[in-house]
């Protein structure tokens, strides 16, 4: 019963609300990392083979990080990370790549690299976090969870996106 309830007075809970799903079990994770591979797969066409095959790297790795959850629940930082990656990191990262011409990707920008290396980078930069995340999970080491929470919050934060 909800606190609410219980300082309106209400013995009972309302049966006609259904539980609101819990967004960070398992089973809800597991849900948007397949969202995620459905998002990539969809859009396989138009991303250079290489980043294609890391993000579908990335994503397996998300999935043993949920997986994980089978042994012991998931650390809220592990979570944390799980979320940013599915929902924002990695999304952002594509769409950011996907909304440039074509014939612009490979062209080399002020600081030397082109968006297509820059996707690279930043896909591999997730995939280095997220292994980390799974090693720290599988180790319940929660400073190493925390620091890489922070670590992805900044290094990933939308301005760092940009191409």
């Amino acid at each position: 019963m909800s606190w609410l309830a219980r300082l309106r007075g209400d013995d009972e809970p309302d049966e006609q609300q259904a539980p609101e799903p819990d967004e960070d079990s398992p089973a809800a994770l597991q849900a948007a990392v397949d969202e995620l591979v459905r998002y990539v797969n969809a859009r396989a066409g138009a991303l250079p083979p290489a980043a294609l095959v890391n993000a579908r790297m990335l994503t397996d790795t998300l999935t043993e990080v949920v997986d994980s959850a089978a042994v012991r629940p998931l650390d809220v930082y592990a979570v944390i990370s799980v979320r940013g990656v599915v929902g924002d990191y990695l999304p952002t990262t594509l769409r950011g790549y996907l909304a440039l011409e074509p014939e612009a990707r490979d062209v080399p920008r002020s600081d030397g690299h082109s968006p297509t290396q820059s996707l690279m980078m930043q896909i591999d930069a997730l995939q280095t976090s997220v292994a980390a995340t799974l090693v720290a999970t599988r180790e319940q080491d929660a400073d190493a969870l925390m620091t890489q929470g922070r670590f992805l919050q900044t290094k990933f934060h939308r301005s760092d996106l940009d191409l």
